[in-house]
């Protein structure tokens, strides 16, 4: 088969470094839960979030599954012909904030986790989006999500409410006291106007399927602040393209991305070159990935994308 322009020695150097480290991360929570397929993917990769066309308030199933095969491989519009690593894509995340998720109905969050699930096919794990203020209704996605075979769940701190750090406690609790598999914690103060902060997320790591946070809280001091805290096995995946850079630099494993819907295969060897310790390529790859991860927030979310 020839090989498709994007893919070059450096890349395929980078995929085959990333695969050997798998043995060094047997002791990660990650593995211990089962986090099904290739969990040293999950760790240092990227993910992009799913979106979806709407037409006339239909969401448009054919349209995530081009979509998917898109991510999976480039050059077919199929997720069943090549893996993931020919995009450089190691995870996804449908249902994420950066799509329509707000907006869906139960049945249809049901349903586009069931095409997702489907079409991946075990080659790449599945990080389900389910969260917000509602624990009870949560605590209902995330079951059912996780009976249609969803890896893991990405769970958004409640918003708008604000609660307190007790609060925010006896939430993700009752989500980890309900569910079998990894949860990751996502953080983002400036939407939610609450913070996880360090302690509290310490005390959340102490529950069994708690396994990590996407920060995206842009402030760098929180990634050697949770390290410090809870040890450099916990999951720390930037939610900010533009800071990923800093943030791998304090020790991140990785990013759940905006932008790798638009260039995954860039975004890809820019992690790579993170985690092999190659911040001289690291830099000039965010020089080319910087105009991009600014431009796709200057409108709301996911038109700019679109």
């Amino acid at each position: 088969m020839k090989r498709p322009i994007y893919e070059t020695d450096q890349s395929r150097e980078a995929e085959s470094r990333i695969a050997e480290t798998f043995a060094a991360f047997k002791s990660l929570r990650l593995v211990k839960l089962k986090f099904a397929y290739a969990v040293d993917y999950m760790l240092m990769g990227d993910t992009p979030k799913a979106f979806m066309e709407v037409k006339e308030r239909n969401y448009d199933m054919d349209t995530l599954d081009r979509w998917g095969g898109f991510m999976l491989s480039l050059h077919k519009w199929s997720f069943g012909n090549l893996y993931a690593k020919d995009a450089g894509i190691h995870f996804v995340s449908p249902c994420g904030t950066t799509g329509e998720a707000p907006t869906l109905s139960h049945d249809e969050k049901l349903r586009i986790v069931e095409i997702v699930v489907d079409e991946v096919a075990g080659r790449v794990p599945v990080l389900a989006g389910a969260g917000g203020y509602d624990t009870r209704e949560v605590i209902a996605l995330a079951r059912e999500f996780e009976a249609r075979g969803v890896s893991g769940l990405l769970s958004v701190t409640p918003y708008y409410n604000k609660p307190t750090q007790e609060g925010l406690y006896q939430h993700f609790k009752a989500i980890n006291d309900a569910i079998g598999i990894p949860i990751i914690m996502y953080n983002i103060p400036a939407r939610s106007i609450v913070d996880i902060n360090v302690d509290t997320m310490k005390r959340l790591y102490e529950l069994k399927n708690i396994a990590g946070v996407k920060d995206a809280t842009a402030n760098m001091t929180r990634v050697s602040q949770q390290r410090a805290a809870m040890g450099e096995d916990f999951n720390q995946l930037s939610g900010e393209d533009i800071t990923a850079l800093g943030f791998n630099a304090h020790g991140g494993h990785g990013c759940i991305s905006v932008t790798s819907n638009i260039a995954p295969r860039l975004c890809s060897e820019f992690q790579a070159a993170c985690q092999r310790g190659d911040y001289a390529t690291a830099v000039k790859l965010q020089d080319k990935l910087a105009p991009l991860h600014q431009n796709l927030f200057i409108e709301t979310s996911p038109a700019p994308i679109k």
